[in-house]
């Protein structure tokens, strides 16, 4: 994808550079975007940019390294859960978003897969719940 960006002639690729500012007018609730000042974060200049449209896109890379080694990751280092769940390798974590999307990377599918690890959870602990009384219910009967 990169090779093929860079080969582009309508793309153009600026390096070491922050926006700091969208640029247009306000109408209502929406901007009309008619550029975007950006600065060199080497030398510090700032410029802008005219253009008519504006996408923000954080990256492809997963921030999992905290995990490797105590969850199981893929090869390009995104969490594995078990199909059709939240669930990681180990018990009572739950896996969402960004960082086990392989496939779709948006914050709305995020927010999804956020809200099936909060249920996720709490069925896990609900069941942590039961299983605790049932053993101490046992543990009553057998004394």
């Amino acid at each position: 994808m990169l090779a093929r960006a860079q080969q582009h002639p309508k793309i153009k690729f600026l390096l070491n550079t922050t926006v700091e500012e969208i640029l247009g007018e306000t109408n209502g609730h929406f901007k009309s975007v008619s550029g975007v000042r950006v600065k060199d974060a080497v030398t510090g200049n700032e410029s802008i940019i005219k253009c008519d449209g504006y996408f923000a896109a954080i990256g492809h890379i997963p921030n999992t390294m905290l995990f490797k080694g105590q969850l199981e990751l893929d090869e390009a280092g995104y969490i594995i859960t078990k199909k059709s769940s939240t669930e990681t390798n180990l018990a009572g974590v739950f896996a969402c978003g960004d960082v086990q999307d392989t496939v779709y990377r948006q914050a709305i599918t995020a927010a999804g897969t956020g809200c099936m690890a909060a249920i996720d959870a709490e069925r896990f602990l609900e069941l942590q719940h039961q299983n605790r009384g049932a053993m101490l219910s046992t543990a009553m009967l057998n004394t």
